[in-house]
């Protein structure tokens, strides 16, 4: 036997290897290269023409990896020596773009492409992510607690739409307090323009926007100028255009999500698929530097696990945050009223998913029917005020209660620790206003007043306030759903089938725009010169001025959910929430119940009716911190006034 120590060798997976694609039930599979300029072939009838094909070879797990032979051709290609494996994936193969051929059908782009600058139909192309020069080595992140988040869409936030055009604008959000900026998605998707929302290549910036290098500068400046990112993504479904991932594998299930077929979580082949999503989280948070995920409608993952996907990234974004040393957030959106999503792990299953934060559409709906009067649909059951009084109390109005749109019971209460900053929440955001039929903000039918309310609700209330782009001036332009799809009977079908989406909620289908105009895209962007006038500056300012009381007041942002009492008046529509009260742990087990903890630190009164609000005695010698009427701000020498403009609000503290 030789007693000669054997060499170290670093076994790494296939999925490492540059190039390599997981195709487990092909029998053959070539990788194809193209030559040209990135962008050159955008609009050519045949984005593949002299395409070159280059054979794989079989790896483990499904997988398929460049051979020898490969080898040598990508190295030729790249001008490198044969056998340094410089050619694969090295930059000198910027020049190529590539895909693949399977069993003779197709080429298809790379699932895992980083670029897609010739449409997602089009070849990929590779992009090192360590090549940007990164200038945030002393970004220490920011945490959910005391956050601001604002949501924007990359196309229509400015006139030129693009990543760059965004970074250009972070002062105003530094200036009205914001401390996360949320991007919609922003992966490559069919047409010039869209949402996001049914994209297909999950690891491509889209082309439009700037592409990956484009993203890297972004970050960079969010972090420069304090700001966290939070990045959108969509793994409960994929769209319609660019769709290729099931011609690779069993990627999809034949259950819908309402939105197309969902992802294959629990099936055979599904850990390949989860390591596809796992990936993609990873990527944003190491390659990108984003300080979390906005994860899309995860009540439409159906996992079947004892692990469930988001459990598992949990634990996984949880590992990456402890070992780059910074917060690293989850925040999902969920129809399910289910605290389980953010309550902590625990051992052997027990406990919830871990995740930071999720969404409560619970709080907008109540806060848009006590302003606007609507009750059709889903927001039948937040008629009463008392509605916005239980939300601004429990987190949740359906905590087990009967849903009227969903005829069943809804919904589980929040348990009593868990943090008030756990729940993101809004007036306004894409898909409150986005899928209104004509997408109408709250501008668009209320007066200053109660804009003004929303505001205070928002920024004074108790949870983690989320702001939708334009929202801070009162912005007059819609933000409409529009599209941009190639193909005729897709953009048809679209068209046809939003106008059918209305039905439920009594809207004027005849209002609905059409998303394949250009002219509704054009609809939707914010027009920047009209935040600097009349009721738009009033608005914008009283923005600045609740984000600094906000940061300035512990009571704003404590995390106990017992320092807050809400109570209304739903005959008079007068709304009173304290806040910065004692703990109910620490004034007795019967402290709340009675109400005997006398006023909060900080109090908001809120008329939202036509009957101005008697300010109490008890307050008479608060200051006002602010306050905003039809006509503006509320004026005086500090001192709280002798009762709230109608529809109105004042914000009141303790000296």
């Amino acid at each position: 036997m030789s007693t000669e120590t054997e060499p170290e060798t670093t076994a790494t997976h296939p999925r490492e290897r540059p190039l390599a694609v997981w195709a487990p039930d092909a029998r053959t599979m070539d990788l194809v290269l193209t030559s040209g300029e990135p962008g050159a072939v955008h609009d050519a009838a045949d984005r593949w023409a002299g395409a070159e094909p280059v054979p794989l070879e079989r790896a483990e797990d499904g997988w398929w990896v460049p051979g020898p032979a490969a080898e040598a051709r990508l190295a030729d290609l790249a001008g490198t020596p044969a056998g340094t494996g410089a050619g694969t994936g090295g930059a000198a193969l910027s020049g190529f773009g590539h895909g693949y051929r399977i069993d003779g059908e197709g080429p298809f782009p790379d699932p895992r492409s980083r670029c897609q600058p010739d449409t997602v139909h089009g070849p990929s192309r590779l992009f090192d992510p360590g090549v940007h020069a990164w200038q945030d080595g002393d970004w220490a992140g920011r945490p959910l607690r005391g956050a601001i988040v604002y949501e924007l869409h990359v196309g229509t936030f400015t006139p030129e739409g693009t990543l760059d055009a965004a970074a250009r604008r972070l002062d105003h959000l530094v200036s009205i307090g914001v401390t996360h900026v949320e991007l919609l998605p922003v992966n490559s998707f069919g047409g010039a323009h869209n949402w996001g929302y049914d994209g297909v290549d999950w690891y491509a910036v889209d082309a439009s926007y700037g592409g990956p290098a484009a993203y890297q500068r972004f970050v960079d400046a969010c972090h420069a100028a304090g700001l966290a990112v939070l990045q959108d993504v969509v793994y409960n479904h994929l769209g319609p255009s660019g769709n290729y991932l099931p011609r690779f594998g069993p990627y999809l299930t034949e259950h819908s999500t309402g939105w197309g077929s969902g992802l294959n979580l629990d099936g055979p082949g599904s850990d390949e698929v989860r390591r596809y999503i796992l990936d993609n989280v990873r990527m944003w948070l190491e390659d990108f530097h984003v300080d979390g995920l906005r994860l899309d409608a995860v009540h439409a993952l159906l996992d079947t696990r004892a692990v469930h996907l988001l459990e598992e990234m949990a634990a996984e974004v949880d590992a990456l945050s402890a070992r780059v040393g910074r917060p690293l957030t989850l925040v999902a959106e969920s129809d399910l009223n289910d605290p389980r999503l953010i309550s902590p792990r625990g051992e052997g299953g027990a406990g919830g998913y871990g995740l930071t934060g999720q969404w409560s559409d619970d709080f907008h709906h109540a806060v848009h029917v006590a302003l606007t009067g609507e009750t059709d649909g889903y927001y039948a059951d937040f008629a009463s005020l008392d509605a916005l009084g239980k939300v601004l109390n429990a987190g949740f109005f359906h905590d087990g209660t009967y849903s009227s749109f969903r005829e069943r019971h809804h919904g589980r209460p929040l348990g009593r620790h868990t943090p008030a900053e756990a729940l993101v929440v809004c007036t306004q955001n894409h898909d409150q206003v986005g899928n209104r039929a004509a997408g109408d903000r709250l501008s668009a039918t209320l007066g200053e007043g109660r804009l003004a309310i929303a505001a205070a609700l928002l920024l004074a209330g108790p949870y983690t306030p989320m702001l939708f782009m334009g929202e801070e001036w009162g912005a007059s332009t819609p933000w409409q759903f529009f599209t941009a799809h190639r193909e005729p009977d897709l953009a048809t079908a679209v068209t046809e089938g939003r106008r059918r989406e209305f039905a439920r909620m009594a809207w004027n289908q005849d209002e609905v725009p059409d998303p394949q105009s250009p002219a509704t895209l054009e609809a939707s962007r914010l027009r920047w010169e009209e935040a600097g006038t009349g009721m738009h500056a009033r608005l914008l300012e009283l923005h600045r001025t609740l984000a600094r009381l906000r940061a300035g007041l512990p009571a704003l942002t404590d995390p106990d959910r017992s320092t807050t009492r809400a109570a209304v008046d739903a005959e008079r529509r007068h709304l009173r929430l304290d806040r910065g009260l004692a703990p109910t742990g620490a004034a007795g087990p019967d402290a709340g119940a009675a109400g005997d903890r006398g006023p909060g630190a900080v109090v908001l009164l809120a008329a939202l009716g036509e009957e101005p609000m008697p300010v109490p005695a008890e307050l008479s010698g608060y200051r006002l911190l602010a306050g905003h009427g039809d006509d503006g701000p509320v004026g005086g020498e500090g001192a709280a006034p002798s009762a709230v403009p109608a529809p109105g609000f004042v914000l009141l503290g303790r000296d």
